[in-house]
């Protein structure tokens, strides 16, 4: 392992806690999604209290609530919303966890959100965040069969940033995906 990529990854690990195997270009491993989307709930909401997909993308408190898990190892080209096929075993991982949760959980649910640093227009980079979340579902449901019925997508552009600088972040570049059939009816 690259000396510099290993500290790296052990400061990534202290000052961000749970967030360290993001850190790893190579992507988390099905097992590793699958097991942060599996994980309860941090609020339960009744059924009668669930929202529409709508009205969860619009609230923030709710999608905190979602398990979910950072994925900042897909590399898009500059500007560019399309997925290379070299990030295709990435998108692999992702494909295989989803059906291992849809097998285990009937009527599971996941949100994909596209994010951006904040260089850059917020229009622009809104649009981008809009088209990288739906290219990511794209790519899942035409190249893995991931059925589209379980997919929704949105683009936060750079409204939500891990790492809060109006400079130039890769940790900031992501795509969160969110469980949230337990939100949404």
């Amino acid at each position: 392992m690259n000396r510099r990529f290993f500290l790296t990854s052990v400061a990534m690990a202290i000052a961000a806690p749970g967030l360290a195997f993001a850190q790893d270009r190579a992507g988390p491993s099905s097992n590793e999604i699958m097991r942060r989307l599996d994980s309860a709930p941090r609020q339960h909401v009744r059924p009668e209290e669930r929202v529409t997909i709508q009205e969860f993308r619009r609230r923030p408190d709710l999608r905190r609530s979602a398990p979910s898990i950072d994925i900042q190892a897909i590399n898009f080209e500059f500007a560019s919303a399309e997925i290379p096929r070299s990030e295709f075993r990435k998108v692999r991982e992702i494909a295989s966890a989803f059906d291992q949760l849809s097998r285990r959980r009937r009527g599971a649910r996941f949100l994909i959100e596209g994010h951006t640093d904040a260089v850059g227009s917020r229009e622009s980079n809104q649009i981008l965040s809009e088209r990288r979340a739906e290219s990511l579902k794209r790519v899942l449901v035409r190249e893995f069969g991931v059925p589209a019925r379980i997919l929704e997508s949105v683009g936060y552009g750079e409204d939500f940033l891990l790492i809060d600088t109006p400079y130039e972040d890769w940790r900031n570049r992501r795509v969160t995906i969110r469980r949230i059939d337990e939100f949404v009816r």
